[in-house]
């Protein structure tokens, strides 16, 4: 039993795991510089389609173009995860870059404008967040099959780092890019897409699966429905209802909350029944998969929405206070929170590497509570900081994230038995997703709530003692704060694009000239605006800590091993690691019955 180790796909060898690495590598990067891209060039876009995002029915385009492609990626990743243990997953991740290559070519050419090109925009974005879900739910279970387990932390630790860290690239080039031509932000996928499709289709090879399955359709509908109705609820939760700053209390919105709920239960029930589940609930039996899931989960949750939180910090109050027109702050605001990216491209291929020897839990726990440390510390600085301050607490945030990541999504895969690898890499994926959508959700909520209790008197009395209109001041004062946020966030100056020109013409010239200065709207806001960022980081803090403790709870190191079925070498092959095998209840618990001479490996390192 001592000389069992994993079965070695086809074609696993020194070039070919490089080129898998590779590829998936690109594939990831382009899919979630896609996620953020839109955030920067939104201004870029709107004004190339003739849409004020601002004006009151036009919120549902904003949202959906911002988060459409996260829902879809976070809805169908389980799904497409399954679909690639069952029908092969190099074909399923094929399929994905030409879907999303085809996509993104098709949103370069839109030619339409208003709300047909608004409309046309969040559909095609959507199809193309279904090419991303293909590539997302089977590049680690490809990787995973590529590589050897004594290796794996150090490729899906580069593969891992390199899609987060892609999340902030995107910032910069759709900063670099809108401005020049809107229509860039999309046609820049197309040709790494193309050629990335075609060197998936000619180099990587199907690892044989050894059983086939029926596809869950009763457990696809529900989760998708389910998991879909929840997002939605938390996207227009965070939207003005009646009188209310946010819709919380709006009918639809809880009934979007009560029947995604509802659904995800009979989901649960569904999938404890069937022959075949979408959604392996068994593999929650296997203590490394469930810490490293939740784990994840509570990772994202503090960090999803930390990026808008930071980006509407510099692009509302820090850089138009040094200097900056509130148009040039999209851009800005990407080139300033590059250290953040440089921080994850530093520690993650190294704590990846280091997890393969030590395990992933000394790396993963220690990351996120290094990341709670730096938002203990983001509190304590003032809202016009010294930039270097700043620049250094990004740097530690994206290595303290970047430490957790790698390890622990190779502790996820490590754990998984070799034909549940694309699921178990969907379900994780599901849970890093979705709490993305989640933590918008919740750092905006929290940030509203800080915004309400102040800034509408700070308004009311700033703007009038600039004489503006009392009714015009009033009617501005009790705006929804998210307006404000918004328009901060798209780079508009506020108070000129919400008060209009019409007001601003009727008032003194040097009043007018001061309320439309890179200063008054920030030093108006700065205020409220500590309020509810500290609630936000508080927030932060306290997911950072639960994530620590849920990574430790993973155990001992944990490998699935599986005799190999064709020998490399000689008769016999060293294992793995050192340390003891597991029993044959390792593997029975998720309902896996193992082949002779299968095992499951644990260590006693973290």
């Amino acid at each position: 039993m001592g000389g069992a180790h994993e079965a070695v796909a086809p074609g696993r060898d020194d070039r070919y795991k490089w080129v898998v690495l590779t590829n998936t590598t690109l594939g990831m990067m382009m899919a979630t510089i896609d996620t953020s891209i839109m955030l920067i060039a939104l201004p870029d876009v709107f004004r190339g389609i003739g849409i004020d995002p601002l004006k009151s029915g036009n919120s549902f385009y904003l949202l959906w173009m911002i988060l459409g492609f996260m829902v879809v990626t976070s809805v169908l990743v389980v799904s497409l995860g399954r679909l690639g243990d069952m029908f092969g997953r190099v074909k399923m991740y094929n399929l994905g870059f030409a879907v999303y290559t085809f996509f993104s070519l098709v949103l370069g050419v839109t030619w339409m404008h208003g709300t047909s090109g608004a409309i046309w925009l969040v559909v095609m974005r959507l199809f193309q967040g279904v090419g991303a879900a293909f590539l997302i739910a089977n590049s680690s279970a490809i990787l995973t099959d590529a590589f050897p387990p004594g290796q794996r932390g150090m490729a899906l630790g580069i593969n891992q780092i390199t899609g987060i860290a892609g999340t902030f690239v995107g910032l910069v080039l759709g900063g670099v890019l809108g401005p020049i031509n809107w229509h860039l932000i999309f046609y820049v996928s197309v040709p790494v897409g193309l050629f990335c499709t075609v060197w998936a289709y000619t180099k990587l090879r199907e690892v044989p699966r050894r059983q086939r399955s029926r596809v869950d359709w009763a457990g696809n509908v529900t989760f998708s429905f389910g998991l879909i109705l929840l997002m939605i609820g938390i996207t227009y939760g965070i939207q003005p209802y009646g009188g209310q700053p946010m819709g919380w209390e709006s009918p639809f919105v809880d009934g979007c909350l009560a029947g995604g709920i509802a659904l995800l239960a009979l989901f649960a029930f569904i999938e404890k029944r069937v022959a075949d589940p979408m959604f392996r609930l068994r593999l929650f039996r296997i203590r490394a998969f469930t810490a490293g899931s939740l784990s994840s989960f509570l990772s994202a949750v503090g960090r999803g929405g930390l990026m808008f939180m930071l980006i509407i910090w510099l692009q509302g109050i820090w850089l138009p206070l040094h200097g900056y027109s509130f148009a040039r702050t999209p851009l800005w605001a990407g080139i300033y929170m590059l250290p953040l990216t440089g921080g994850f491209l530093l520690a993650g291929p190294v704590s990846g590497i280091l997890s393969d020897r030590f395990g992933s839990r000394p790396f993963a726990s220690g990351g996120m509570l290094a990341a709670a440390t730096t938002f203990v510390l983001l509190e304590t600085l003032p809202i016009d900081f010294p930039y270097w301050a700043f620049a250094l607490l990004l740097l530690v945030n994206g290595m303290a994230t970047g430490a957790f990541a790698a390890p622990n999504r190779a502790g996820v895969m490590n754990s998984l038995p070799p034909q549940h690898r694309g699921v178990g890499s969907g379900m994780n994926s599901t849970f890093q997703n979705s709490a993305q959508v989640l933590s918008i959700g919740v750092f905006f909520t929290l940030m509203i709530v800080g915004l309400s209790s102040t800034l509408p008197a700070a308004l009311d009395h700033g703007l009038v003692a600039h004489n503006v209109p009392v009714a015009a001041a009033a009617r501005l004062s009790k705006l929804p704060p998210v307006s404000i946020l918004f328009a901060a966030f798209l780079g508009y100056s506020p108070i000129q694009h919400l008060l209009g020109s019409s007001v601003l013409a009727h008032i003194p010239a040097s009043s007018a000239s001061v309320l439309t200065s890179r200063s008054f709207f920030p030093h108006l806001i700065m205020g409220p605006f500590r309020n509810g960022l500290h609630e936000a980081f508080d927030f932060a803090i306290v997911a950072c800590l639960v994530a620590s403790g849920a990574s430790w709870l993973r155990g001992g190191k944990y490998v699935y091993v599986e005799r190999d079925v064709t020998p490399l070498a000689g008769p016999s092959q060293p294992a793995v690691s050192d340390g003891k095998l597991g029993n044959r209840a390792d593997a029975e618990a998720v309902g896996i019955e193992p082949a002779p001479g299968e095992a499951v490996r644990r260590s006693g390192s973290g």
